[in-house]
């Protein structure tokens, strides 16, 4: 079963997501260039919003060894054990002063990153740390218990949605026998595209001297680039493997599942990337969301292949999601329905509906003016009652 998340979001001037260059992100997509917003920019800002906070039970990072001693409130020679036992599970860390000039080939030095992210659980942080407390262990032992932490402490709703790949470099086999590095993501996510065409603009500002001299001119002068475009983005994820994903929660996990995925759809419709908000301020909510429940994933970015054009509607917003319908309803003719279809438009401002034989014919099967109410029912078409769901003790020792 998958949920599947269509949503109409028209941005104000912004630079949500830059490239090497600093402009917005572009893409061609119908021919023509459009604004675009990388996956993995949307996915972030969900995943560290406050809407799904207390759901995060992950963390990414390179400085693990780093978080494992704090916890012990240990100093550098704590640090520097944990940076060794991670060295012997395929976690290099980047060379030090001392490796650089050939000193110490061996030992990390305390306070190195190690070169790649590392995605575990605050869970699995805290288990490695309860394990460094034992002075005497042999540190191959604790590689061998590192890695088993690693590997198995996964049942966590960030991990479980987004997944994980884990490549550890010169991997000792003995130290992680047969246990499984990567988590399938039961999430996928897709690059927001603009439905019209966009092509980013310059802005050119100054900044005054609050105390000017002899030179009346500007004290700085610089230019931006930022872009103003309607987006669609698309979100499916797969029911069984966030189950699946979410089995060694000590609770139950199909009610963590469903507190997942209302949390994610609360998160993704009321959270915006951070890129440049300061200068652009653009906390734009969408105006229309379809949210339907299926077997077989279905992007409808094809919708607007013809870029949107103002039309009878008046305003690029009524109009892409008029052409979103149309789509909807063409594909529906061809393909069929799925099982369970809801639309939502704050005050049902922007109506999910075609035109046929001069009447109007609404696509969904229940339209709603409320997201409080959108998302029980989404949780009910799943199976699961969400006043139940929301009073699912999240454990902490889980959650970290």
């Amino acid at each position: 079963m998958l949920i599947e998340i269509h949503v109409i979001q028209n941005h104000c001037p912004a630079n949500l997501n830059r490239d090497d260059l600093g402009a917005p992100k572009t893409c061609y997509f119908g021919g023509v260039l459009r604004s675009r917003i990388s996956s993995q920019c949307i996915k972030r800002s969900i995943r560290t919003s406050d809407e799904f906070k207390t759901l995060l039970g992950g963390v990414r990072t390179r400085q693990l060894a780093k978080l494992i001693a704090e916890e012990l409130a240990g100093d550098d020679k704590v640090e520097k054990r944990a940076e060794k036992i991670l060295h012997l599970c395929g976690f290099e860390a980047k060379k030090g002063k001392a490796q650089a000039a050939g000193e110490d080939e061996e030992a990390p030095e305390a306070g190195e990153r190690s070169k790649m992210l590392i995605y575990t659980t605050r869970q699995a942080i805290k288990e490695m740390a309860n394990l460094l407390k034992n002075e005497g262990a042999n540190d191959k032992d604790l590689a061998r218990s590192f890695a088993e932490l690693i590997a198995t402490r996964t049942a966590v709703p960030d991990m479980a949605l987004s997944g994980r790949m884990l490549e550890p470099g010169k991997v000792d086999e003995e130290v992680w026998k047969e246990y499984k590095r990567n988590v399938e993501a039961a999430l996928q996510v897709a690059h927001a595209i603009s439905t019209h065409e966009a092509r980013p603009e310059v802005d050119y500002y100054v900044a005054a001297d609050d105390i000017p001299g002899e030179d009346a001119g500007a004290g700085y002068v610089d230019e931006a680039l930022f872009a103003s475009a309607c987006f669609y983005k698309y979100f499916s994820i797969h029911w069984e493997t966030l189950v699946d994903n979410l089995a060694a929660f000590p609770g139950n996990k199909e009610h963590l599942a469903a507190h997942t995925v209302g949390a994610f759809i609360r998160a993704a419709l009321l959270t915006n990337p951070s890129g440049k908000q300061n200068s652009f301020a653009s906390h734009c909510r969408p105006d229309g969301v379809l949210i339907e429940i299926r077997n077989n994933p279905i992007n409808y970015a094809n919708a607007f292949a013809k870029p949107v054009a103002i039309g009878d509607r008046g305003d690029i917003l009524s109009q892409s999601i008029a052409q979103l319908a149309q789509y909807v309803l063409d594909l529906d003719t061809g393909y069929g329905r799925p099982e369970k279809r809801f639309w939502f438009s704050p005050n049902l401002r922007c109506p999910f509906s075609v035109a046929i034989d001069k009447k109007e014919v609404k696509l969904a099967d229940e339209n709603f003016t409320s997201l409080d109410v959108l998302i029980p029912a989404v949780i009910s078409a799943i199976g699961y009652d969400w006043q139940q769901v929301q009073k699912v003790a999240l454990r902490p020792e889980v959650l970290g």
